[in-house]
């Protein structure tokens, strides 16, 4: 191997290697996905890949699961050559990946997803549906996972999902799990369980590739860090021998540093008020009201159950509430309407980019004016220029890595994905910008970008709502509602301290400790 690794030294260097890549080169067409990389991941360690949206993590991984082959340089799983790309049932004994996108079966149950296509069948070849649940409750309690296999798998939780796709990979035998953004979708609760887990399956011998863009977790989980950048190893180290600027110099190849709100004075009583909420409930009864002013940027933060992401949805109109009313400079919202949010100005970046926030097919010009057809008609037509015009200036306001505005924007990064679906929350000069959760699954350059739009949104007189519990997303806010089981239990003016509002979305009362 490379003598990148020389910084190598941390307490897991005892164990064996438990997958080794080197020098893997992989090119499509004239695009280089990886420029002879390296990576070796030792037994019982979790070890993170980190690197921004286009450094070469997919490919790799990819290559490590066996759905691609590497151009040059090899891959050997225990001291072992990989198996041939062919051989499904070798790859599956040896690596599984459980990825941002669940490939868990809504329709079927928890036992049938466990076991699809290896049912046990009797004699007569009709599967034994008492034999499959059995063993799938075996299964979770070897691994001590507490889902009834009777459950659909539709009403699971994404956490639950994903415990359920770690089991089902263990039950082929392997011991090396990718996890590719685990924690996108989990609020603080649910990651420190899944940390848990993690560390218990690590002591049973399981050993952990953890892929992830918050860097904070990163420190709190891992033991040691790969970094990519443009298809590139850059550097592996123990994390405690890595500081913060240290490895996002090394993801970026310079300093970053993410946007924060100024120090500036509440908005006076003379400037007008853009945004009213009064009384509002939402069907799961969330009760939430709120004044905003024109240049004002409001955080509203909680954990899962909080009820935050409802309340965005109700004031937006993607959810109809149960009672109150939603007044958007003058204008009450229909309840229920996008098409009157939309008209009143208003812009969104939903929570889920794949399923609420693009249409993959089509291209980044086609998704960005999709609110604003009126800005793109030409005598009663769409007019494809005028269309790919708004579409090119997004992509340079936002620095979209695209070869131009017809590209499908199922070809790009998420974070370009993301960097489009903020390019159509801003095609209507919105009056009021919602923003879900709007650096899930994005690297750190992307997350720059995102949040630096708020800065230029603001000072247009607009106001913004951010709707998180990612700490980095609500710095850059006047002031924070917290949400705690369906209500607003604090609001931190900026200059918050972290241990203060992480309690606050946890329901703890620091005060009164």
């Amino acid at each position: 191997m490379s003598d990148r690794r020389s910084t190598d030294d941390g307490p897991a260097d005892n164990g064996r290697p438990v997958v080794e890549a080197v020098n893997v080169t992989k090119r499509f067409g004239s695009t280089v996905a990886l420029d002879g990389v390296d990576l070796l991941v030792r037994q019982g360690e979790t070890h993170a890949l980190v690197g921004r949206n286009g450094a070469g993590k997919s490919t790799l991984v990819s290559i490590l699961t066996g759905l691609q082959t590497t151009d040059t340089g090899c891959v050997a799983f225990d001291g072992r050559p990989a198996p041939p790309l062919g051989d499904r049932d070798a790859w599956r004994q040896r690596v599984a990946c459980v990825y941002q996108k669940s490939t868990i079966i809504p329709t079927l149950t928890v036992a049938e997803n466990l076991f699809l296509n290896r049912h046990a069948r009797g004699v007569d070849r009709l599967i034994r549906w008492g034999a499959v649940r059995r063993a799938a409750a075996q299964l979770l309690a070897d691994w001590s996972v507490d889902v009834d296999v009777r459950q659909p798998a539709a009403t699971l939780s994404v956490e639950q999902r994903q415990v359920l796709e770690i089991a089902r990979a263990l039950s082929f035998g392997a011991r090396f799990i990718i996890l590719d953004e685990p924690t996108a979708q989990l609020d603080a609760a649910a990651i420190n369980r899944l940390f848990n887990r993690i560390r218990d399956l690590r002591a049973q011998g399981v050993t952990f590739l953890f892929i992830s863009h918050h860097l904070q977790e990163i420190y709190e989980i891992c033991d040691q860090v790969t970094v990519f950048r443009d298809a590139r190893h850059i550097v592996t180290a123990p994390v405690a021998q890595l500081s913060r600027p240290a490895l996002v110099a090394a993801m970026t190849g310079e300093d970053v540093s993410l946007p924060e709100a100024g120090e500036r004075p509440p908005p006076a009583d003379d400037v007008p008020v853009v945004l009213s909420v009064r009384d509002l409930v939402t069907r799961s009864g969330a009760e939430f009201s709120l004044t905003a002013r024109a240049g004002e940027v409001v955080g509203i933060a909680g954990g899962g159950g909080s009820g935050k992401v409802e309340v965005a949805e109700a004031i937006v109109g993607l959810a109809r509430p149960v009672a109150g009313t939603v007044v958007l400079d003058g204008r009450t919202l229909r309840p229920g309407s996008v098409p009157d949010a939309l008209a009143a100005g208003v812009g969104l970046v939903p929570q889920d980019r794949h399923r609420e926030g693009l249409v993959p097919a089509l291209s980044i010009g086609e998704n960005v004016t999709m609110t604003v057809p009126q800005r793109v008609r030409r005598h009663g037509f769409i007019s494809p220029t005028r269309r790919d015009a708004i579409a090119r200036r997004t992509i340079a306001d936002l620095t979209i890595k695209a070869a131009g505005p017809r590209v499908p924007v199922a070809e790009l990064s998420g974070g370009n994905q993301q960097k489009v679906v903020m390019g159509r929350a801003l095609a209507n000069d919105p009056k009021l910008l919602v923003l879900i959760t709007p650096t899930a699954g994005v690297d750190v350059r992307s997350k720059q970008t995102l949040l630096g739009v708020v800065e230029d949104v603001r000072r247009r007189g607009s106001t913004v709502l951010v709707v998180s519990d990612e700490l980095d997303d609500l710095r850059i806010c006047d002031r924070v509602l917290v949400m705690f089981a369906g209500r607003v239990v604090r609001e931190a003016a900026h200059g918050w301290r972290d241990n203060d509002l992480v309690a606050a979305m946890e329901g703890v009362d620091l005060d009164h400790v």
